[in-house]
């Protein structure tokens, strides 16, 4: 073998090596596609196409396979295997209980993915005369709402005691500029236990005012208390300090409000400083007050709760079998 071709054949080794380098890089640092898409029931009325929790999907690929599952608004993100690329086939794969299994075959791309599920046992218009009615149901919750009640007035007045026009001769307290020999004086106002300060005013009222300046006004953290500082290069100032006393009060405020039926479920939202939700309704002729709780739980209906960015409460109840919204 000559050394011309030795040198092709290396050649060609060498090329085929830098290849499947720089193929490998390429993969490992090209972003995973996500796809992003949506569970609904299916349903002719779009009002009645609910958003379906808990669905688990795969998506199936001959490079391999991603799964994810549907949160309370039915949405869904799902991180495909490093390789997989846009316009390649995918199947994606729905279950849930009680709902028909849905095998979708599409392709790989960014766009939003919509699945509507069959239940296995659709509803009907027709009311059956078995089913205990639900009806008038209302969300009642308590926030808190704080209120004060006026307890009245701190007034006090204080003196910053000093002589005018003695040079400071570098021994602090001086006044701005450090020709002046100066004082500092303080007053601290107690509001009381339970109570705090609102508004304090503080004000010169004798002495040369303009020859004194405040240095500080200070709330404790609970506004209990509440302190000032004035310093003064002339001769002695009062000061007078003000301000109103309040006894802060919290209490629960009780509301009520009407959720949206819409065939077998129930829409309501509540705030984010809502507490205690409970459901009240007529089971069968009978006014009961139904509490969620932590858990949700309802005996006649499954209750799912999603969070929005402002914090607020977003439920959605649908009806077991046995029951009927009427």
């Amino acid at each position: 073998m000559t050394n011309g071709k030795k040198i092709a054949i290396w050649t060609i080794v060498a090329l085929g090596i830098l290849a499947t380098v720089f193929a490998v890089v390429f993969l490992t640092r090209r972003k995973p596609v996500v796809l992003k898409g949506a569970v609904l029931r299916q349903d002719a009325d779009p009002n009645k196409q609910l958003p379906l929790s808990d669905v688990q999907i795969t998506a199936i690929n001959i490079l391999g396979s991603g799964h994810a599952q549907s949160d309370s608004l039915g949405f869904f993100s799902l991180t495909l295997p490093t390789g997989l690329r846009r316009r390649q086939a995918v199947l994606l794969q729905f279950r849930r209980k009680d709902y028909k299994p849905l095998d979708w075959d599409d392709f790989i791309s960014d766009k939003n993915y919509v699945a509507r599920m069959t239940p296995l046992h659709q509803e009907t218009t027709a009311e059956s005369h078995t089913d205990a009615a639900v009806t008038n149901p209302r969300i009642r919750y308590t926030v808190k709402a704080t209120t004060e009640a006026d307890i009245g007035s701190a007034v006090r007045t204080f003196q910053v005691v000093n002589t005018g026009n003695k040079p400071c001769q570098n021994q602090p307290p001086c006044a701005p500029g450090g020709k002046w020999k100066a004082t500092i004086g303080s007053l601290s106002l107690d509001a009381g236990e339970g109570n705090e300060f609102r508004n304090p005013r503080v004000s010169c009222i004798a002495g040369p005012c303009p020859f004194t300046r405040i240095e500080t006004e200070n709330f404790s953290q609970e506004r209990r208390h509440f302190s000032v500082s004035v310093r003064n290069w002339s001769d002695t100032t009062t000061y007078l300090v003000e301000a109103e006393v309040v006894h802060p009060m919290t209490s629960n405020l009780v509301r009520e409000t009407y959720p949206v039926i819409l065939g077998r479920a129930m829409n309501f939202s509540l705030p984010a400083t809502a507490e205690g939700p409970s459901v009240e309704a007529e089971i069968a002729g009978e006014a009961i007050v139904f509490p969620l709780g932590p858990d949700l739980f309802l005996r006649w209906a499954d209750c799912q709760v999603g969070v929005d960015r402002d914090q607020s409460r977003n439920y959605r109840c649908e009806l077991k079998p046995g029951y009927q919204f009427r």
